[in-house]
């Protein structure tokens, strides 16, 4: 990892210590509805990953866990991983407290061959994942070295298209594609906008064909992609909420592809 990388993770890293302290009371994660036995998940990767019952997961990227434990009540054996050490510190207390037996550890995925010796049958990230990591091809090969032959990796990501405009979505500002590190200056998160959280974050836009070559170059067989247009999740400025409970840009309702889903098979 190259100084420049560093100095972004880390500056990254604090801003999720800083969000997690947040998120884990807010009513967007609704811990204690999950206490009560609330499935975490949505319906896009519950259908599109389908039976998880005696597979072994790993979940990349996976914040203070509240997916990962609700794939071990699916019946899956999963580990979760972090590079926020305030937000895998959350997970361990609440699958202690709940009895889940999930795994969390520490790490940047860059990172995690340093962490974990293991290859498993299912490596799940969803939503806001790839573009906190600047290289996929190195994100590609930590999926094809923790996979089995055989084995499943999943995502469900927000589009890319979404990254293209301004935080409210009233023009276009940045390239779809990766022309490098984006650096900015975000208030408040999107659990609570008031939030007492100003910091700078560094982040690099994907499009689909950098996703897919990555995957394609390091012997995953893509098998399903979808296009979604809608988020399942309230979690963007100027939205409008379905009777069904998804969400849309306003003005851009059913016109606008908010999320995208892959599913691959290790050669």
């Amino acid at each position: 990892m190259s100084k420049a990388e560093d100095t972004y993770f880390q500056s990254n890293k604090e801003l999720w210590n800083k969000r997690t302290s947040v998120h884990k009371t807010s009513d967007f994660y609704d811990l204690e509805g999950f206490k009560k036995g609330k499935n975490a998940l949505n319906e896009i990767e519950l259908t599109e990953l389908g039976d998880v019952s005696g597979k072994s997961i790993l979940h990349l990227q996976c914040h203070f866990g509240l997916d990962t434990m609700s794939w071990v009540r699916l019946g899956a054996e999963v580990t979760g991983i972090d590079f926020s050490n305030m937000a895998i510190d959350t997970a361990r207390k609440i699958n202690d407290e709940l009895g889940l037996y999930a795994n969390f550890i520490c790490s940047n995925v860059y990172d995690l061959k340093q962490h974990l010796d293991k290859k498993f049958d299912i490596v799940f990230t969803s939503y806001g994942v790839v573009g906190w990591l600047p290289d996929l091809n190195r994100w590609a090969d930590i999926i094809s070295h923790f996979l089995k032959p055989g084995g499943t990796f999943y995502m469900a990501e927000f589009h890319p298209v979404v990254w293209m405009f301004d935080d409210k979505f009233t023009k276009l500002i940045y390239s779809y594609f990766n022309e490098g590190v984006l650096e900015i200056e975000q208030e408040g998160t999107y659990t609570d906008r008031d939030a007492d959280i100003k910091h700078i974050e560094y982040s690099w836009n994907h499009s689909i064909s950098e996703v897919v070559n990555a995957l394609i170059n390091h012997g995953l067989n893509i098998k399903l992609m979808n296009e979604h247009n809608y988020s399942p999740y309230d979690c963007f400025q100027n939205t409008v909420k379905n009777h069904e409970g998804n969400y849309f840009i306003r003005g851009y309702e059913k016109v606008l592809p908010m999320v995208y889903s892959i599913k691959a098979i290790k050669n």
